[in-house]
């Protein structure tokens, strides 16, 4: 059966916000959308109230105005931000209420300014949402995070077809990648959710010291946390709302230790990072702390993001995700994390997800930082995974294990 694209564009809101960020009776939810996603989060909008939400507020964004401060604004200003629009957030999470962001942006849009005005921004903006941060890092609120097509990046991804064409082909590409595009969606999502559990759930019990990457360049052992737990597709909040952080995902992933990476990983795919494309990207890690870092595109930033804290010169994250998985196997690239994560095994530098240790929400900073975590302003996720991808699981006693071969997992 064909749907039309309203079909598959409802089918897309309703996963959003039954499969995604899971809205319950009584329960408000904040929008956060770019203008040229209105009609997406219109519908969203009226899923939300028809799954029972008490109150639906919409903050919307906008690529040219956001360009045109770092452009033209005064130095020296770049550590104001809009506060009101954090407080929009940590006042929904405080009142037990639920978040979905339709994240969505040119991804050379920043390309052309100063690095530097840009970073001071980031570092503003992270440092005041950390309270926020904090309810997302530990599950204590449901939140989603899907993504609609705007002007450039369609472009972008569809070099050789028109303005229009571009955005038709990145919507077909988005609802195939989120299964929208099929008249069961809600089943095959809730089918597709339950492989990731199985697969984190295994992962668990193994409890590997390390993991080894070996592939294209990558030589990389990957201490993992004390009493690491994988994560992977739904999550439960304290309160026992169930949803799903981002559609599509199609990664499991664990915390690694913060003191325990060791050798040289190289990126497998682009990273779009707050408007600038980094490509070609080379870090070495010793006793868990980068020592040395380097890219054939948009060096600055990755030393600038790099730079951000102590923490974001460790890693916070190691994910798995088969070279076969959906995304990969439409052999488009789409400059969006989003996307492009669940197209391969990634690395995250910064803070690492308190879930992610046995315990861990709970605990005090110092007790987590113990046992491994990693706590940063930052979190930031690139592409590490191939085809060419060795991954072995190293036992405590030092047996090493194989986990994936070729891109593929093997267990």
């Amino acid at each position: 059966m064909t749907l039309t694209f309203e079909e598959k564009l409802r089918n897309y809101a309703r996963l959003a916000v039954r499969v995604g960020v899971g809205v319950k009776p009584g329960q408000r939810l904040l929008v956060q959308a770019p203008v040229e996603t209105a009609q997406l989060a219109r519908l969203v909008v009226r899923e939300a109230y028809a799954a029972g939400a008490s109150f639906v507020d919409v903050r919307w964004d906008d690529d040219d105005v956001q360009l045109a401060r770092f452009e033209l604004a005064l130095d020296g200003t770049f550590d104001q931000i809009s506060r009101w629009r954090v407080d929009a957030e940590i006042e929904t999470a405080e009142a037990g209420g639920a978040v979905l962001a339709i994240r969505a942006t040119n991804p050379n849009l920043l390309g052309g300014v100063d690095a530097e005005r840009v970073a001071t921004h980031q570092r503003t903006l992270a440092a005041y949402r950390r309270p926020y941060t904090a309810q997302v890092m530990t599950n204590r609120l449901n939140w989603n995070l899907i993504s609609a097509p705007v002007s450039g990046w369609a472009e972008l991804m569809f070099p050789d077809a028109t303005a229009e064409q571009a955005v038709a082909q990145q919507w077909d590409a988005i609802f195939a990648a989120t299964r929208a595009d099929q008249p069961d969606a809600v089943e095959l999502w809730e089918a597709h959710l339950g492989d990731l559990k199985r697969r984190r759930d295994l992962l668990t019990g193994k409890q590997y010291a390390a993991l080894h990457f070996r592939g294209g360049g990558t030589d990389l052992t990957v201490g993992l946390a004390d009493d690491h737990v994988w994560g992977g597709g739904a999550a439960d909040t304290p309160g026992g709302i169930t949803f799903t952080a981002n559609i599509p995902t199609e990664e499991v992933w664990t915390a690694p230790h913060r003191e325990r990476v060791d050798g040289t990983v190289v990126s497998t795919k682009p990273l779009s990072y707050n408007g600038t494309l980094i490509d070609g990207i080379r870090i070495e890690f010793s006793g868990g702390r980068i020592t040395k870092a380097s890219a054939e595109q948009g060096e600055s930033a990755l030393l600038k993001m790099i730079d951000t804290d102590e923490g974001s010169h460790r890693l916070g994250e190691v994910a798995l995700v088969p070279h076969s998985s959906p995304i990969s196997r439409s052999g488009l690239f789409f400059f969006n994390t989003l996307y492009d994560e669940n197209a391969a095994s990634h690395i995250a530098i910064g803070s690492a997800y308190r879930f992610n240790v046995k315990g861990g929400v709970d605990m005090p900073l110092e007790d987590f930082l113990a046992a491994g975590g990693n706590d940063s302003l930052t979190h930031v996720d690139w592409m590490i995974g191939s085809g060419e991808m060795d991954v072995d699981g190293v036992t405590k006693d030092g047996t090493r294990e194989p986990v994936m071969r070729a891109g593929e997992f093997v267990i």
